[in-house]
């Protein structure tokens, strides 16, 4: 509301209090308040708009657009009308009714600069961009100034990269912004440096280096002052696209003479000169190398250059920088790579990695420098690597626990290097069990011992030694995973409670315990955890996966409602956000800004986890909501679902899972590989096509039901049952396929490493039986729908063959609730034992019956016609003995069956939950813990048996619900 003073209106006095009452939320009022003005004053349009604004905001969105539409057929041209109705329509998300009314606007008024830019700016919000350039341009012949200009330019370019074809932006769109950049240019009218930067991205994207790199490096170049060294970066990057490796190669060399510490030189410095080595290039024998300078062409020259640089540090009385010492191991792995001999003038690795701790081991970005170069040392060097390392920690004197301590952070800081490094070499995973729980009580120790640094700590602060209580987190979990010992996990998930505790802000700390609580098949304490990172932005997509694959498939379905709405709540404004960013870009003339913006969009679009997220979220509504198929037509409906179109785009989906989220110390073989991304994504895609594939048919389903009762195939046709059949009969024949190659995926058995990404639900779905049970109780619907076209007369195989699918539906789910009996909690000999999967094969039997009550009650919708048609011969006949059809006296059968598979359930879920409560977690031994740790271990496992209640208490109010729907199945 805040755009609205600046044209002075006489009104504005009468406007001033709805538009208060509307900025404070007091809506009800605003409209009050609209309604007696518009009394007073019928013809006060700001007053209507504010009044739909009010009613909008109230809920009331057909009478808002209503009253909008009435001012906006009149065509306003009061600045307090237009605004209102643009914050309206931006509300409703109908960006495209703004550019009408300014279309209007300046039709009246052409002359006015503020209607043209705002009618520029409602062109930009929904991607006009063709219009955008005559806005522009229109713009621009009544206000000459050069930011309209080039507004114009910009959406020529943005024509060109939106264009299907890119042959038409080559060789229309952007040579025609060539020349108009061109033609300013030779009038000498560039002013800004944005118009430069678009003048130097139209060169590129033509692929004119040359004539680009003249502007760089000529008159026009010097106005790109904003970014530091922007003109060199520029000219480095068009060097290497014509590859002009002399010329690059003395660009960076100048640059790093300048300053050895700026990294982004080093790897272009070594690029260039493997190019020169391997074109056998020579400097000309007279004048200059090349237009900027001297060239080094030889392995020894760039050898003597980096120990020149290194020899200038060692020499400083001041701080050391880092670039130069990690530039010669850089060196080092590129000659290696190449099986160059001056390798040796470098050195030993061993030792120059040696060196570079002495010098920046109290530094935490040590052991991220070190890491990437470890490979440099051969395996028998690794332990002695370790006690060099350990020679340049200064420790204090050994205390009561046998251990000796850093006595200031720096010392902690180097210790706790060696410690990480250790862990990266693979050192960790080769110690046996007794091996590793004594480096566990190691690092437990220095943890404890750490934490007196941190004391006046802000509790936004992390504790120094974090690091240590996570690296024995990770010994815990490495114990876990290889002798199966839950007892691992239950301490290791009381650490990472006692490290929260002490640092309420560790990110890392949250994600691990959110991972454990997940594995453990405990969704309750995750939701808490993940709304605690507060993650911001971009990152619902990138690590929203870690909440949103657990949270149905643990029975938690509010939970896993709300977390899919928060997720798609940032897909949905993404789309309005981005036109914002957009227009800002436009206004301060950020030109290059505005593709990445676009750029932006289409990856959240594309994202595999929002279209994950939709899928799940319709999905969850449908079992939640939809007791019969009238209500599942109904839910259908609301959701504008559509059977026939599939909206994800499968071809250019991308993965945007952040998979490197924790931080991992493990040596490369145990990290996670390209090969693991690829198999994860092709499982998520698979499990996502099958659900997307179960939620269309559903809506096939509804559809189908939706059609009147039809035995005459003419009139059926007519109405469109016919195609409603096929698109059912062909989503089926998809779903098959999809499952044949699920079974094929899923006999690989594919193991992530543990902080890699979640397996999908997939292999469980099909090993509990689920899918395969659904896909059968969805195809009986088309039988069914034979049924109803054929009649009873003359169906008696049809109708055979429809009793045996009841039957094996039957046999199917019974088979599922066996493979979900077993105790999910349990103790053995004061040892706690989890089943999580007993939990997911629940839920699945939970989806699994829903879908067959829809084709239950779509059966009961066809069979009730039937039987009444039926009673009605018999009378006429007087016939009371005639035996009830096959296909009817197989339905009862399978509604009791199904009652019975219900309270079968129900009193499994009641047994679990008897058991449960009953469970004494105050008797589990925990030996050898401190008081404290016994306090975070037990209050973990609570957390754990509280979650599996509430999910068994979910699972079991939903199964309550269907059974009612099965007393409603009569005919």
């Amino acid at each position: 509301m805040a755009a609205r003073g600046h044209v002075q209106d006489p009104n504005d006095r009468r406007l001033r209090p709805i538009y208060d009452y509307l900025d404070n939320g007091n809506n009800k009022m605003a409209i009050q308040q609209a309604d007696k003005l518009l009394k007073k004053h019928k013809d006060l349009h700001c007053a209507k708009v504010l009044k739909a604004i009010g009613l909008q905001r109230t809920g009331k969105q057909d009478e808002a657009f209503t009253l909008a539409q009435e001012v906006a057929t009149l065509e306003p041209t009061d600045d307090n009308s237009l605004q209102a109705l643009t914050i309206l329509y931006r509300e409703m998300h109908r960006p495209e009714l703004v550019t009408k009314l300014y279309e209007a606007a300046v039709k009246k008024v052409p002359l006015s600069e503020e209607y043209h830019s705002h009618l520029f700016m409602a062109y930009a919000r929904v991607g006009e961009y063709k219009k955008m350039q005559q806005a522009g341009m229109a713009l621009y012949k009544i206000v000459p100034k050069n930011p309209y200009y080039f507004w114009s330019v910009m959406s020529l370019v943005m024509q060109a990269i939106s264009a299907q074809d890119e042959k038409l932006a080559q060789t229309m769109f952007l040579p025609l912004a060539e020349r108009m950049v061109e033609k300013m240019v030779k009038e000498e009218k560039i002013e800004a440096e944005a118009e430069v930067q678009l003048y130097f991205m139209i060169l590129e994207r033509l692929g004119k280096c040359v004539e680009a790199l003249e502007v760089i490096r000529g008159p026009l170049g010097e106005k790109l002052t904003s970014e530091l060294q922007s003109r060199e970066n520029k000219c480095m990057m068009l060097y290497k696209r014509l590859q002009r490796w002399p010329e690059c190669n003395a660009l960076a060399h100048k640059l790093l003479l300048k300053n050895p510490d700026d990294w982004q030189f080093y790897p272009a410095y070594f690029d260039s000169l493997f190019h020169l080595v391997d074109q056998s290039w020579s400097p000309p024998e007279e004048g200059e190398h090349c237009s900027e300078g001297s060239v080094h062409h030889t392995v020894v020259e760039v050898v003597r250059f980096v120990e020149e640089r290194i020899k200038g540090e060692d020499n400083k009385e001041s701080r050391s920088l880092r670039g130069p010492y990690l530039a010669r191991l850089e060196l080092m792995h590129r000659l290696r790579e190449r099986g160059c001999p001056e390798e040796s003038l470098l050195g030993e690795p061993l030792e120059l990695m040696v060196q570079f701790f002495n010098k920046f081991g109290d530094k935490p970005c040590c052991i991220t420098d070190l890491k990437i170069y470890l490979h440099l040392l051969s395996p028998e060097q690794h332990v002695q690597f370790i006690n060099h390392l350990s020679e340049a920690v200064p420790l204090g004197n050994q205390e009561e626990e046998g251990f000796a301590f850093p006595e200031d952070t720096k010392a902690l800081q180097r210790h706790l290097c060696v410690c990480q490094l250790s862990r990266a070499l693979g050192l960790h995973h080769s110690l046996d069990v007794d091996g590793k729980l004594h480096l566990i009580t190691e690092l437990k120790a220095h943890y404890h011992h750490g934490l007196k640094f941190g004391k006046n700590a802000l509790k936004t602060e992390l504790q120094f030694s974090d690091m240590y209580c996570l690296m024995a987190a990770h010994v815990y979990i490495d114990l876990w995973t290889e002798t199966g010992d839950e007892d691992m996990m239950w301490q290791c998930l009381g650490l990472l409670q006692e490290g929260l505790s002490h640092s309420p802000s560790n990110a890392q700390f949250k994600l691990l315990l959110l991972l454990l609580y997940c594995r453990l098949g405990a969704f309750e304490p995750v939701v808490d955890l993940y709304s605690s990172l507060d993650a911001k932005h971009v990152q619902h997509d990138t690590i929203g996966f870690l909440l949103t694959r657990y949270a149905e498939s643990l029975g938690q379905f509010a939970a896993a409602s709300q977390s899919c709405n928060f997720s798609l709540r940032f897909f949905h404004s993404n789309q309005k956000d981005t036109s914002e960013y957009i227009i800002q870009a436009y206004k301060y003339g950020a030109f290059e800004k505005i593709p990445e913006f676009i750029a932006l969009r289409n990856r959240l679009n594309q994202s595999l986890h929002f279209a994950q997220v939709r899928t799940e979220r319709m999905l969850l509504d449908l079992f939640l909501e939809a007791d019969i198929v009238l209500s599942l037509e109904e839910s259908v409906k609301a959701m504008s679902l559509s059977a026939e179109e599939d909206d994800i785009p499968w071809d250019s989906m991308r993965d945007n899972r952040d998979l490197t989220v924790f931080t991992c110390w493990d040596p490369k073989d145990r990290q996670l590989t390209d090969e693991h991304r690829r198999q994860s994504l092709e499982e998520e895609s698979m499990w996502l096509r099958i659900r997307s594939l179960t939620l269309r048919l559903l809506a096939s389903l509804a559809a189908l039901a939706h059609m009147p009762s039809q035995q005459n195939s003419e009139i059926s046709n007519e109405n469109g049952v016919g195609d409603k059949t096929s698109i059912l009969s062909s989503l089926l024949s998809q779903l098959n396929q999809a499952l044949q190659t699920a079974a094929q995926m899923a006999e690989k058995h594919i193991q992530y490493p543990f902080l890699g990404p979640p397996s999908t639900r997939l292999v469980l779905a099909l090993s509990s039986g689920s899918c395969q049970c659904q896909a059968a109780a969805l195809q009986l619907s088309v039988h069914l729908h034979e049924l109803e076209m054929a009649g009873l007369d003359g169906s008696s195989e049809l109708q055979t063959q429809i009793c045996n699918g009841f039957k094996s539906i039957v046999v199917q789910l019974q088979e599922i609730l066996n493979k979900c009996k077993g105790d999910l909690l349990e103790m053995k000999e004061g040892k706690l034992k989890t089943q999580p999967s007993l939990l997911e094969n629940l839920v699945f039997f939970v989806e699994t019956v829903c879908i067959v009550l829809w084709m239950a009650s779509y059966c009961a919708k066809i069979l009730r016609p039937l039987k009444t048609s039926l009673q009605k011969k018999k009378k006429k006949k007087k016939d009371a003995n005639t035996a009830l059809p096959v296909v009817m006296c197989g339905f009862q059968e399978l509604t009791g069956n199904l009652q019975d598979l219900l309270t079968q359930a129900m009193e499994h879920i009641k047994g679990q939950e008897t058991a449960m409560t009953s469970l004494k977690l105050s008797t589990l031994t925990l030996e050898g813990y401190t008081q404290e740790e016994v306090s975070f271990t037990k209050a973990a496992t609570d957390k754990v048996q509280y979650s599996y209640l509430r999910s068994l208490q979910e699972v079991g109010d939903l199964l309550k619900k269907r059974t009612e729907t099965i007393k409603n199945l009569k005919i």
